[in-house]
């Protein structure tokens, strides 16, 4: 992340171009034809903008909503305890570790709200262990007796009977005890490194002759599974925490001593990761440079077991050099991540989702006949929306039967992110072994996917695949496929353009849509945006996309202005978006003017949005929505003006999120969809997740997020399940 601009606008409330905010979503012109210059805009309320870290903060806290509801399958409800605790963890290696940078440089940056930096640390650290303390209580006074109910028991030492415990002294001794190692802290000791999020024992022994009480530490292995399962008769299962085996064997790791207390505690450290792409040296060899300086990032935060003495957590502070303020006291179990271990182990369907099967698109379901995906794609455009259709018989195959086709000349694609065993990079791969032209763009700096990456990169390139890292000063996140194909005497290209990565196992888990096409507009849009990736072409302009970094922000802004224009002309007036994060000042502004002129605006928003809807004379004509389930909504798509079967509104999907980062910082594209058939999909997409009879959550002018509550005799719909009844049809 680039430092000068991690959280926003500029003090003045600049938007990166230098232009306000304000000044840069006002310039719409007054009515057409008129020759009198449109007045000045009415200057905008200094308090429009909500503060965007606090602001994902309540959107963790809807997660953790998910797990407090009671009519959510049991072990769901335990997934989202740990998908809760994930979130967290990245918030602080990342949004709460800018911050500190930036104050600890001194660099006054600070969002459109204009919240100093050591206010909103301060507002984090408070919100922050409120939530930490409802997680908590989720885990140990609702969720985990309701497992124990259920014959699946997370137990203490304590609990297990004595022939349990010698089985698990045998497993000790076999498998834990070899691998640790106790580290002391005294005048030849200094304090050991904690690694960023691993379990660490803080242990106090003393000689039992007499003496000082000294410190040591014991690190907990993450090469063991978190819980240990121990082995009963009875139906059901039963985990141990393996802190709980170890510390129940300290005496055989300080022999002789006495163990006066040991209390569990784990550390968050910056895992930003900054690379100088102007300094004449290989981005690859830079980037590996710095993954491995990660682990080394100051310490942001220190979680410890709620029952910790004062004293060892005072040495713990002085020795991380940490504010009391960074320390978080946790009730009962750390690192609730682990959750996901008993969710995957327990075999019990009765207490999860309902299992479904993708289904096949329909234009792709074949026939007597087996159609390629060209000829099929030669009919006409195809919108694929994962998960309810099924990624491997769409994108992958598309790139599969590509990679096998002997008139296939050419495939280039971007990937961001993908899978362990990806059969994307397989068949990329197969494609370069048979000849093929292959070009890929692989982005080494994803974050937490750089190793993973750099790995695919060279698999790649030893393929025989062209490999490229991108721009420099620009991550490249657009999703984009281009298959080149001999057609007669003619080269035809096929396109897709998707909101998500080309990753198999996220497409069943995340929600997205995908755009297939033959059109030559798109094609020829792709093959000039691939010359800006490769080469040293400077194109901004495209027929059917928008392009960031110079593209999206302003051709998002030109068409509500357009919206506007429809409202003082006696047309009503739309936009519709439903995004991942809505932080973009200047996009924001444009939202409110739209309102103000009487310009309806649907918003979608799972995560941050910095907007304040339901202001009267600035926002009572905007909606902010969020909806979460069982499947991540990450799609993006963007609707103006009424009407669906026509021409008369515009529909997008793509990559980017209206965040800084996205419209500043990396290669984004939207494309146009315009089959009638994709954009009436897309419209139903929108009224349903607008609807007054859907589950969600609804933002208020104040900041604060509250879930719908049904009427009486009446229940909400959970769009996601109405959607697999829509779409995939099949559930098991």
């Amino acid at each position: 992340m680039n430092g000068a601009d991690a959280s926003g606008a500029s003090p003045d409330g600049a938007s990166p171009d230098g232009a306000s905010p304000d000044a840069a979503s006002a310039a719409s012109s007054g009515s057409a034809g008129s020759d009198e210059p449109p007045a000045p805009p009415e200057p905008l309320p200094a308090d429009r903008f909500l503060n965007r870290e606090l602001s994902w903060l309540d959107f963790n806290a809807r997660v953790l909503a998910l797990a407090e509801d009671r009519d959510t399958p049991l072990l769901e409800r335990a997934k989202f305890l740990a998908i809760f605790a994930s979130n967290l963890d990245e918030f602080y290696m990342v949004r709460v570790a800018g911050l500190k940078r930036r104050m600890q440089a001194g660099l006054p940056v600070r969002g459109g709200d204009m919240m100093p930096t050591r206010t909103q640390l301060a507002r984090i650290s408070e919100k922050a262990a409120d939530l930490v303390a409802r997680h908590a209580a989720c885990f140990v006074e609702d969720i985990s007796p309701r497992l124990a109910a259920e014959d699946i028991s997370i137990i203490r030492w304590a609990d297990l009977a004595a022939p349990e415990r010698e089985r698990l002294r045998g497993y000790f001794r076999a498998h834990i005890f070899p691998v640790l190692t106790p580290l002391a802290v005294d005048p030849a000791h200094p304090f050991p490194y904690i690694s960023s999020r691993s379990l660490n024992l803080a242990v106090a022994v003393r000689d039992p002759d007499g003496g000082p009480e000294l410190f040591a530490r014991v690190k907990v292995p993450n090469n063991v599974p978190r819980f240990v399962r121990v082995e009963q008769d009875a139906p059901g299962e039963r985990f141990l925490p393996v802190e709980d085996l170890i510390a129940a064997h300290l005496g055989q790791l300080f022999s002789g001593m006495q163990v006066v207390e040991c209390h569990l505690f784990r550390v968050t450290r910056n895992a930003e990761v900054e690379v100088d792409e102007d300094r004449d040296e290989d981005l690859l060899q830079a980037l590996e440079r710095e993954l491995a300086r990660r682990r080394f990032g100051p310490p942001v935060r220190l979680e410890v077991a709620a029952t910790i003495s004062d004293h060892v957590l005072d040495l713990l502070v002085r020795e991380l050099d940490m504010n009391t303020q960074d320390v978080l006291r946790v009730p009962g179990l750390l690192d609730l991540s682990s959750l996901w271990q008993v969710y995957e182990e327990c075999d019990r369907p009765d207490l999860k989702e309902r299992p479904f099967v993708p289904a096949t698109h329909p234009r792709f379901v074949e026939g007597e006949v087996p159609r390629s995906v060209f000829a099929t794609l030669r009919d006409g455009d195809i919108l694929v929306h994962h998960p309810y259709h099924s990624f491997a018989t769409s994108v992958q195959r598309f790139i599969e039967q590509a990679a096998a086709d002997p008139n296939v000349l050419a495939i280039k694609q971007t990937l961001y992110r993908t899978s362990g065993d990806s059969p994307i990079v397989d068949a990329l791969i197969d494609a370069a072994a048979a000849g093929k032209q292959v070009v890929v763009l692989v982005e080494i700096k994803a974050r937490f996917d750089e190793i993973a990456n750099i790995g695919w990169a060279r698999v790649l390139e030893r393929a025989g695949c062209h490999v490229v890292y991108g721009l420099v000063g620009l991550k490249t996140h657009c999703k984009t496929a281009l298959v080149v194909r001999q057609e007669g005497n003619q080269i035809r290209r096929y396109c897709h353009i998707g909101t998500g990565n080309y990753h198999p196992k996220t497409a069943r888990l995340y929600e997205d849509f995908g755009m297939l096409t033959a059109d030559p507009e798109v094609g020829a849009d792709l093959t000039d945006l691939f010359n800006v990736l490769t080469g040293y072409s400077r194109q901004t302009a495209y027929r059917r996309l928008l392009v960031a970094p110079q593209g999206v922000r302003s051709g998002l802004i030109e068409r509500i202005e357009r919206e506007v224009e429809h409202v003082r002309l006696g047309v009503p007036g739309l936009v519709q978006m439903k995004v991942n994060s809505l932080v973009d000042e200047a996009i924001v502004d444009s939202l409110y003017r739209a309102s103000q002129a009487g310009v309806h605006v649907d918003l979608v928003i799972r995560g941050m949005c910095t907007l304040r809807p339901g202001v009267p004379g600035l926002s009572e004509n905007i909606r902010v929505r969020s909806i979460l389930g069982r499947f991540l909504e990450h799609s993006r798509i963007f609707r103006f003006g009424n009407g669906a079967a026509d021409d008369a509104a515009e529909f997008w999907i793509g990559s980017a999120d209206l965040m800084h980062r996205n419209l500043d910082r990396r290669v984004e594209a939207l494309v146009r969809v315009t089959d009638p058939i994709a954009r009436a999909e897309l419209d139903q997409v929108l009224t349903m997740a607008m609807s007054d009879e859907v589950d969600a959550f609804d933002l208020a002018a104040d900041g604060t997020w509250s879930r719908r509550a049904a009427e009486p005799d009446t229940e909400l719909v959970n769009l996601q399940e109405g959607l697999l009844r829509r779409v995939a049809g099949t559930v098991k």
